[in-house]
């Protein structure tokens, strides 16, 4: 059987503070009526029912946590008595003190306030209808500073209490935020790292895959230009592991990642050059003055030009041209990738990863994005990023 830890606690301190009480009050009893002691008027001396009142007014404690305003009034009935009796009450007036400070600490603050008005006007009540007299305004107005002191130290405790509290559930709240914070963090990793493989697989395989057709087609009749093709597949297959390496690394627990800078603009000759050898004509034309890009919208702006020359080798058509266009603005920078086949189906069509990724890498940098096909016939892909750091 479960022991309430709160309930036995108050009853013991009940029946502790019962205790001394009662003896108390049985003491100065003999202590005035020996001879040489001091004998106040109209104290009624101590008997078997005095003593119960003064264990009665104590009982209450044992319940201060759980109904301490209840307890405040039962035990104010008795403490009452004692002093209209004429009775020295001996330590029952800390009970009532007791239960005083339990309400202001454990209840609210109306509740609190009520309970001091309550033993306000039990102790009025109790001091005009007492016998005992001699008693001075002064002896008055200790008692009230003791009822406002303990009523007051009952509510800063209430205070501290509920502050702690607060902060307790503000830590819960922050940790749970960092928690949901660090799982986004991760997701956004997670899509970061699936956008950049798919990137650098459907490019590299796209041009291994037209490499090799090409390769196939004149394996017999010209053996050293299907050479030069796997050669080149050999090439491409290289780069994109190392790519992938590279991505990848950043996941591995057990060793060392192998990093390497991310491509960009800086890289458009190596892949222009690279679909050339694919068999896609490419061109590139850069307008204006180059200045420092920011990293993220370098590397999405170089993955949109990927991903629109992978389409174009991909559907543009045998004999098809490319251009790649990159104009460079002060707050501005365009770029846009052309084709004048018969249209770059994965990306006009069913919108797989490489559009999505696309519309992801230039929303992310505030970038308008338009891919359609052109009025004079081909496909373009068209990305402008607005560059607000630029001087």
């Amino acid at each position: 059987m479960r022991i309430d830890r709160a309930m036995f606690h108050d009853t013991v301190l009940a029946v502790v503070l019962a205790a001394a009480s009662v003896g108390l009050f049985l003491y100065s009893d003999s202590a005035w009526l020996e001879p040489g002691g001091l004998a106040i008027d109209g104290m009624r001396g101590a008997d078997p029912f005095g003593a119960v009142l003064v264990a009665l007014a104590c009982a209450p404690v044992a319940v201060r946590r759980r109904w301490p305003l209840a307890g405040l009034c039962a035990g104010l009935v008795p403490e009452t008595l004692l002093t209209a009796l004429g009775y020295g009450a001996g330590a029952a007036g800390v009970a009532g003190l007791v239960l005083l400070y339990s309400v202001a600490s454990y209840r609210g603050l109306a509740m609190a306030l009520g309970a001091l008005l309550i033993s306000f006007l039990a102790y009025a009540l109790a001091g005009t209808v007492t016998p005992i007299t001699g008693r001075n305004w002064s002896e008055h107005l200790v008692v009230l500073i003791v009822l406002l002191a303990v009523w007051g130290a009952g509510r800063s405790l209430r205070l501290r209490r509920a502050y702690l509290e607060e902060l307790k559930d503000r830590a819960a709240r922050l940790e749970r935020a960092s928690a949901a914070d660090t799982r986004a963090a991760r997701a956004e990793e997670r899509s970061r790292i699936a956008r950049e493989l798919h990137d650098v697989v459907a490019h590299h395989v796209s041009v291994m895959t037209v490499q090799a057709a090409a390769a196939r087609r004149v394996l017999a009749s010209d053996p050293d230009l299907a050479r030069e093709a796997l050669s080149a597949i050999e090439h491409t297959g290289r780069m994109a592991m190392t790519e992938m390496r590279n991505i990848v690394g950043v996941l591995r627990t057990d060793a060392r990642a192998e990093l390497g800078p991310q491509p960009g603009m800086q890289d458009l000759p190596a892949l222009v050059e690279q679909m050339r050898e694919a068999g896609l004509a490419t061109r590139l034309s850069v307008e204006g003055d180059a200045r420092p890009i920011p990293a993220g919208v370098d590397l999405a702006a170089y993955r949109l030009i990927q991903e629109g020359l992978t389409n174009s080798l991909r559907h543009a058509g045998p004999g098809a041209k490319a251009v790649v266009t990159v104009r460079h603005d002060p707050r501005e920078l365009d770029v846009r990738v052309e084709d004048d086949g018969r249209g770059a189906a994965g990306l006009s069509g069913q919108p797989g990863h490489g559009l999505v990724g696309i519309r992801e890498r230039v929303a992310l940098y505030g970038g308008i994005l338009s891919i359609g096909p052109r009025p004079g016939g081909g496909f373009e892909v068209r990305a402008r990023f607005p560059l607000k750091d630029s001087p």
